[in-house]
């Protein structure tokens, strides 16, 4: 660790702190795990094992006690615990990162949006898939027109588990913001919100299919931007095999693909940003695009997760922007709730 370097804490040591957070961190030029928040003994052991230069507390209380050690929290725990804890890291002026969702409602969301510009403190959240190696190909390919003028989106982001996982995301109280839709669905709506733009209807079929469940475990969304773009997005814990991952459909050519994003499974088989082979899927998921049977083999472009933390230490040190405007963040979780009124209700729900 150089002494230049911006530290972080990190809220949470879960799936979230442990594979995502702390390493790109380390990952990351100028960036430094200063300190690491869990309760859970295990967990702590762990993290005294993977980060010895850091601190490992129990309680957010311990983190919060010293806020001048830091240059940037990272909220990383329940989703309940979201807000309370953003809003105490920018109480203390110090800029605060949180994990997807935002929060579990865009009412809470737009709350700590507006604190943080209250009190000039920087505020992002970590929609990482935003560097997907095949959202990464898919703008490329509009940046570039090469579909055409686009009519219809299609995601699918799909994992198998058949029996419900004792943890937090499968509580059924609206405050945990439990279930695939906030889960996954956080991600391919932002995704389908960066890449056409707002939206002004939501038709939404959120169901729960697994026995004993309490949280909406298959989900979809048809959305339809303003701009004319019809999103149609799936989410499952039910799918037992793959699916395209994208299918996009334009007046010139339709684009299709399959296979996901290879860093989280990279991270948790110890590879890092910088190691060969990081960030590049398997050439046999490369997309194809064309028309009828004339169709070209897309390579699949590199994903890039060190970027967003890239963008962090620069925006913290005056030189850029952070990577998600979180008010991007509050537009997502309008659509979820939207969704969630649309499966209930069963009808479209009107946005703007």
């Amino acid at each position: 660790m150089a002494n230049s370097d911006l530290r972080v804490g990190i809220l949470g040591y879960g799936i979230g702190g442990r594979v995502f957070h702390a390493p790109l961190v380390t990952a990351t030029p100028g960036l430094t795990v200063a300190t690491i928040v869990t309760a859970n003994p295990e967990r702590a052991a762990q993290a005294h094992a993977d980060y010895p230069e850091a601190d490992v507390v129990a309680d957010a209380d311990a983190l919060f006690a010293q806020p001048g050690e830091l240059e940037l929290v990272v909220v990383s725990t329940p989703n309940r615990t979201h807000v309370p804890l953003a809003l105490r890291a920018i109480e203390l002026g110090l800029p605060v990162l949180v994990d997807k969702p935002f929060a579990p409602t865009a009412a809470e969301a737009e709350t700590v949006v507006q604190a943080a510009k209250a009190a000039g403190v920087g505020l992002t959240v970590f929609q990482n898939r935003r560097f997907d190696s095949d959202f990464l190909t898919v703008r490329k390919l509009l940046d570039a027109g090469r579909l055409g003028e686009v009519v219809r989106f299609e995601s699918r982001y799909d994992r198998w588990v058949p029996k419900p996982r004792e943890n937090w995301r499968e509580l059924g109280d609206p405050a945990e913001a439990g279930g695939v839709l906030y889960d996954l669905g956080a991600h391919i709506i932002d995704q389908a919100l960066q890449l056409f733009g707002p939206v002004d209807e939501v038709y939404a079929e959120v169901d729960r299919r697994r026995p004993g469940v309490a949280v909406d475990d298959d989900v979809f969304v048809s959305l339809h931007h303003t701009g004319g773009v019809r999103s149609q997005l799936w989410a499952s814990t039910l799918a037992a095999t793959r699916n395209p991952r994208f299918r996009l459909m334009g007046t010139q050519a339709t684009f299709t693909k399959y296979g996901l994003d290879v860093q989280e499974p990279q991270i948790k088989d110890g590879l890092r940003p910088g190691d060969e082979g990081w960030g590049v899927e398997p050439e046999a998921d490369a997309g194809t695009l064309g028309v009828n049977d004339d169709v070209e083999i897309v390579p699949t472009e590199t994903g890039h997760y060190e970027q967003y933390y890239a963008e962090v230490r620069d925006a913290l040190l005056g030189k850029g922007e952070f990577p998600v405007d979180p008010e991007s963040s509050v537009e997502t979780l309008r659509v979820i709730e939207a969704a969630h009124l649309s499966g209930a209700e069963r009808r479209v729900v009107r946005l703007g």
